[in-house]
């Protein structure tokens, strides 16, 4: 099977996929041959060169995009309802968009925390909850939720994330075991340091607290946690996602993948 038609009459939904690794995943997917709705905060008006970048990916490529707001479960529920009306279906969801804030435990502001978990593992269940009844009516769907190195190690400074990342998985493998049998599957992703804007604001904070060049500052954090100083790249993210959203990973069920360049290994 080609790349192009692995994923061909598919269609799935990518949320905070107007940059970044979404954006990757999202670019990955039309590649695949799937349909691909786009999900972000920024206006329709502002995202038709996205949609149309797409488009020119590959010929029959059908994009589409939603603003939404996803800490509002309201909101949740209407963009997978959309979703399935506007490309006929919903197959396969990515629950991919996510915020951080980083501040000691007993300083950790509660309106910070509240939108952390807002977003990072409310957002998740709720999209989630939303869809898997069509996909197991259908008897067909794919989860794959983008966790990270933080779903299975801790950091400091990061209680939020850590809390609504090792959230995320959990909430995976509980869904992965209740959808056994019913050819839905429910997998996460957990990738260790990948060159994101969150990722680019603590280089940028390593380098001035420390007095000293960027470079210097991106090899401090990425030995810090991975054995080889090197980033995980958006375009191997997306590649992943694709194939567990594909029918030669319908045995991988409930997993925690990582992507860490050896960051967990320790």
């Amino acid at each position: 099977m080609t790349t192009t038609a692995l994923l061909h009459g598919k269609s799935v939904l990518v949320t905070g996929s107007t940059s970044g690794i979404g954006w990757s995943i999202a670019t990955q997917f039309v590649k695949a041959g799937a349909q691909v709705m786009l999900q972000g905060l920024e206006k329709e008006s502002e995202v038709g060169h996205l949609i149309s970048q797409l488009e020119g990916l590959a010929p029959s490529a059908r994009v589409a995009y939603t603003q939404a707001d996803l800490s509002s479960e309201k909101s949740c529920n209407h963009l997978i309802a959309h979703t399935a009306d506007t490309l006929r279906s919903l197959d396969i969801l990515v629950n991919n968009a996510g915020i951080q804030f980083t501040s000691r435990t007993e300083s950790y502001p509660t309106e910070k925390w509240d939108a952390v978990l807002k977003l990072n593992l409310y957002a998740p269940f709720f999209l989630s909850r939303a869809a898997l009844p069509e996909m197991y009516k259908k008897g067909w769907g794919r989860l794959v939720h983008i966790g990270s190195a933080h779903s299975l190690r801790a950091s400091p400074n990061k209680s939020a994330y850590c809390a609504a990342k090792h959230g995320v998985l959990g909430m995976s493998k509980a869904i992965a075991l209740e959808a056994a049998g019913r050819g839905v599957t429910s997998n996460t992703i957990c990738p260790g340091w990948v060159l994101t804007p969150l990722v680019q604001k603590q280089i940028d904070n390593i380098a001035r607290e420390r007095g000293i060049l960027e470079e210097e500052a991106k090899k401090l954090l990425l030995l810090e946690k991975h054995p080889a100083a090197e980033f995980v790249t958006p375009e191997n993210l997306g590649a992943f996602a694709v194939f567990l959203s594909s029918d030669n990973a319908s045995q991988i069920n409930g997993a925690a993948l990582t992507m860490d360049v050896g960051w967990t290994a320790r």
